[in-house]
């Protein structure tokens, strides 16, 4: 009986954690300027950047953000936001000039990675990449 109890209290805290992502996001969301959103990406999705692209989110993102952009890293239950599911539509309907905003600039949980990668091209394959994580 007692460890029937610790499983439903531990599948609870599981629920209310992820609630409190869910809601900490819609209370606190992540407005980009203008000019980013209705930015062009100017690197085409081609192999090459695709390649790029893959080889820095493994390097950068994947600890957070999962090998698949699921939100399943080794880091992700160290956070206090939700690092997000980017193979759902409501993500993959952000232009590319928001993601490339965002992965530059940072937020919270989410570094700026301006002087990890400091090629914005490079920024702009790993829009390319993540174009690829969806459902």
């Amino acid at each position: 009986m007692k460890a029937k109890s610790v499983i439903v209290f531990s599948l609870t805290m599981v629920v209310v954690t992820t609630a409190g992502f869910r809601m900490h996001d819609q209370e606190n969301p992540w407005p980009v300027p203008d000019k980013f959103t209705n930015m062009k990406n100017p690197v085409k999705p081609d192999e090459e950047s695709l390649k790029t692209g893959k080889a820095l989110w493994l390097k950068h993102c994947q600890s957070c953000h999962g090998k698949s952009g699921l939100g399943d890293g080794s880091k992700a239950a160290q956070l206090k936001t939700d690092p997000g599911n980017f193979s759902v539509a409501a993500f993959q309907k952000q232009t590319d000039g928001a993601i490339f905003y965002k992965t530059s600039e940072g937020k919270d949980d989410m570094p700026s990675f301006r002087k990890k990668i400091p090629d914005q091209d490079d920024i702009w394959s790993v829009v390319n990449f993540v174009r690829t994580l969806k459902k």
